[in-house]
């Protein structure tokens, strides 16, 4: 590799931390980010997500831009709000969201003003390299061409591009980034090389360099397209199994015993990954004629879940004569994920709102979650420690399987002839689960 490459890392969230970090240890890096918050936190190694701890993440942090050094450039990461910082790096990594709107279309924006900022600093023979989430085609025709435009440079020419999907696993910390294969790629093949070079010099699980940036890039999108729909059959399979009175956790427990048995469950699917991407794919498809019956059926019954919950919760509520009209319940986790901060498109949120539907009274306790950003994003007001748990429930719904609740007495929260629904079927005491 250059012995002169200065890494830019535009987006410091869920994966352009974790990656900033890496990076820092055999390169000089600045982190760019539009929240002076964030950045704030960052600079004093306190990281809200909790992807990288404090003490790992001061190790690389530098207290001016390591570019700048008067010795020459120096190894470690210094965050920053401004473009002036970064005006000097050469490899630019791009890892902001790539949401969907309320009617599920992918939404382009963040990927477009990243392009934008990253345009008004590119130079020549720089390279931009994005890790979004994208359906095929995305990088070379939406962002190379805003690229083009702001910057005045030509693709391919004074410039290059390469894309690297992201395979964070939030709270996951077994499997961090270097630990996880890194599929990556390049504009030209001699562009790939290089990008395959870089990540490989960091990553110590290894990379797989892919021909073009749009096989890397529909090797992404397919990944939580395939574990969708596979999580959506056995959703579909609790429904089944539900309306017969028999344990689907148990039926995929003897069924497990197979050896080439998938060893997927039931749950809620939310996120910014698996209840995101596969609408990215379908989009692209129909764009090009063809309308994707079964990755948006899919979709379709896995979002109908947190509805479904709710109905079973009310469905064992009168199976013990529990009045439901102002029924007490507490939701146990608002996260999208197990041991996780992130509530981007949580799906406990649908279980709540089914509850309030059948006009439960529904207190919301999270250990994990920040109880200002619930209520911004959701309007839901929830708690963050137990001793603000007031009073007695009539049910219980374990929503997040936090570690927190695995070994928690429910039975000192629940009235007598109260319910315990499991959703994530790691509980001893239950009345049902899904």
């Amino acid at each position: 590799m250059n012995e002169n490459i200065k890494v830019a890392i535009i987006g410091l969230g869920y994966v352009g931390l974790p990656l900033a970090r890496l990076f820092a240890t055999k390169y000089p890096v600045v982190g760019f980010d539009i929240n002076q918050l964030r950045i704030n936190e960052l600079n004093k190694g306190i990281d809200s997500t909790f992807e990288v701890e404090g003490e790992l993440l001061k190790t690389v942090l530098v207290e001016k831009n390591p570019y700048s050094d008067v010795t020459g450039p120096i190894n470690g990461l210094y965050c920053s709000v401004n473009l002036e910082d970064i005006k000097d790096a050469n490899i630019y990594i791009v890892t902001v969201p790539t949401p969907v709107d309320k009617h599920s279309r992918p939404d382009l924006t963040p990927l477009y003003k990243a392009s934008e900022t990253v345009g008004k600093v590119l130079k020549k023979g720089d390279i931009v390299i994005y890790e979004s989430t994208v359906y095929p085609g995305v990088t070379e025709e939406e962002c190379v061409p805003v690229l083009e435009q702001i910057s005045g440079l030509k693709f391919n020419e004074d410039f290059f591009a390469g894309y690297s999907p992201e395979r964070i696993n939030p709270g996951d910390k077994e499997r961090t980034v270097e630990k996880i294969l890194k599929v990556t790629s390049g504009s030209t093949p001699e562009i790939g090389k290089l990008v395959d070079d870089l990540y490989k010099s960091v990553i110590s699980a290894g990379t797989h360099l892919a021909p073009t940036i749009k096989v890397a890039e529909a090797s992404k999108v397919i990944e939580n397209s395939q574990r969708d729909i596979n999580i959506a059959f056995v959703n579909e399979l609790s429904k089944i199994f539900n309306l017969l009175d028999i344990d689907t956790h148990s039926v995929l427990a003897a069924a497990g015993t197979k050896w080439n048995f998938l060893p997927f469950k039931p749950g809620l699917v939310g996120g910014h990954c698996i209840g995101v991407d596969p609408f990215y794919l379908a989009q692209k498809a129909q764009d090009v004629g063809y309308y994707s019956e079964l990755i948006l059926t899919a979709r379709r019954l896995n979002d109908s879940m947190g509805s479904f919950v709710a109905s079973q919760v009310v469905k064992a509520m009168i199976g013990k004569r529990i009045t439901i009209n102002n029924a007490r319940a507490l939701n146990l986790g608002i996260t999208f994920k197990e041991n996780c901060p992130d509530v981007r498109n949580t799906k406990a949120v649908d279980v709540i709102r089914g509850l309030e539907e059948y006009t439960l009274n529904v207190t919301t306790f999270d250990p994990w979650a920040n109880t200002e950003e619930v209520f911004h994003e959701y309007g839901v007001k929830s708690l963050d420690s137990l001793h603000k748990i007031e009073g007695k429930f009539d049910v219980i719904i374990l929503t997040v399987a936090h570690k927190e609740f695995i070994n928690l007495d429910l039975t000192e929260y629940l009235n007598e002839n109260g319910v315990i629904y499991d959703v994530k079927g790691i509980l001893n005491q239950y009345d049902a689960r899904l």
